[in-house]
């Protein structure tokens, strides 16, 4: 299969496309910066795309540029957080104009004006589908307070949801991963019961969430997946 990845270069998106290439599939990475540190094997069919979506006009047509014509799988993995979010310190008021613009700019307009490119590149295959990656502080009652980034995400479900209805008829799979606390230190190279260790209970492995894509991908194209909500065991909002 030929995937572009959004947000590829580091945490889950690398380990999306290691995992991906490393199954055989043709993978076209986007990101701020090409990795210094890809260790690609012989054979590997891997093509990078430098795209800042700070500035979404620009990164949606550099991207456009340089993206093939046929695609069969967009997953989007694109999200930037409030400096202090996580934290005991995160106070929304204390959150600047400039950096709520910011976030609104390429967590929701970047994806929008984006998907508008690449979908009619997916509808050239016969099995199109679309994974978009959003979290479960964006789902109702999470337990979070950071606002700019829980409405970004509540923003991307309502996308999943437009998207798969405008194109329901061009049989469009779109998949909304609503994810909890990651564990994105531990890349696939480290054993999933050793990444599985770290967070004690409260982190997901990266590893778990590619073994999700890859059934994703696995499916027939008479089904999808519509949404899934994957916290970690110990996650005591779910």
């Amino acid at each position: 299969m030929k995937i572009m990845i959004v947000g590829a270069s580091r945490g889950l998106g690398r380990a999306l496309a290691d995992g991906l290439l490393h199954d055989g599939h043709a993978v076209i990475g986007v990101s701020r910066q090409r990795p210094a540190d890809l260790d690609i094997a012989d054979g590997t069919q891997l093509q990078w795309i430098a795209a800042d979506m700070a500035d979404p006009a620009e990164a949606v047509a550099r991207i456009a540029r340089a993206a093939p014509d046929d695609l069969d799988a967009v997953i989007y993995n694109l999200g930037v957080w409030e400096e202090k979010a996580f934290s005991d310190d995160y106070a929304f008021l204390d959150d600047s104009d400039e950096a709520i613009v910011d976030m609104v700019n390429i967590n929701i307009t970047a994806t929008i004006l984006l998907l508008k490119r690449l979908v009619p590149r997916l509808l050239n295959s016969r099995k199109p589908q679309l994974i978009l990656t959003g979290s479960t502080s964006g789902l109702r009652q999470s337990g979070r307070p950071e606002v700019t980034f829980s409405a970004s995400k509540f923003a991307l479900s309502g996308i999943a949801d437009a998207l798969r209805e405008s194109f329901r008829a061009q049989d469009l799979a779109v998949t909304a991963l609503q994810l909890g606390y990651l564990n994105t230190y531990d890349g696939l190279s480290v054993p999933l019961a050793q990444a599985a260790e770290r967070g004690e209970g409260e982190l997901i492995p990266v590893h778990d969430v590619v073994a999700v894509v890859r059934m994703l991908l696995s499916l027939s194209n008479v089904s999808f997946v519509r949404e899934l909500v994957m916290p970690a065991i110990r996650d005591e909002r779910f």
